[in-house]
C-alpha cells in the first residue's frame, strides 16, 4: 500500500516540484495546503502517513502548523522545507515536533531519502 502523503507550501510550484518527486517514486499525495492554517485542516479531514512542509508561510507559518498538527495526532511524521540559512528555524521546527528537513533548493534524493527514513 503506498504512503499518503500531503505537501504544504505557499509556492504552487514548489508543491508540483515536491508531488512530482514523490508521485514518481509510487507514494500518494493525497492532499496539498498553501499554509499552516489549511494545512492543519486538512491534516484532520486526510489523516495522511506524512506531511512535507515549508517553515515560511503565510498567515500560520510551518512551526506553528507542526505544533497544530502534533496537537492533534502526536505521532504525526513531518518533514520540513527551508531554504538556506534558516538554521535558526529548522531546530525550532525539529523541536516542535518534525522528524527531519530538507533544504531548498531540492535534490529528489534528498527528498525520498527523508521520505523512506521517516516513514521506516
Amino acid at each position: 500500500m503506498s504512503k499518503k502523503i500531503l505537501v504544504v507550501d505557499d509556492a504552487a510550484f514548489m508543491r508540483m516540484m515536491i508531488k512530482d518527486i514523490l508521485t514518481k517514486n509510487g507514494y500518494t499525495v493525497v492532499g496539498e495546503a498553501e499554509n499552516g492554517a489549511k494545512a492543519i485542516e486538512k491534516y484532520k479531514e486526510l489523516n495522511p502517513d506524512l506531511v512535507i512542509m515549508d517553515i515560511t508561510m503565510p498567515e500560520v507559518d510551518g512551526i506553528q502548523a507542526v505544533k497544530g498538527i502534533k496537537k492533534i495526532d502526536q505521532n504525526a511524521n513531518i518533514i520540513m522545507c527551508s531554504a538556506m540559512g534558516q538554521q535558526a528555524m529548522v531546530i525550532e521546527s525539529i523541536q516542535a515536533g518534525a522528524k527531519d528537513f530538507i533544504v531548498k533548493p531540492f535534490q529528489a534524493e534528498r527528498v525520498l531519502e527523508a521520505v523512506r527514513k521517516v516513514l521506516m
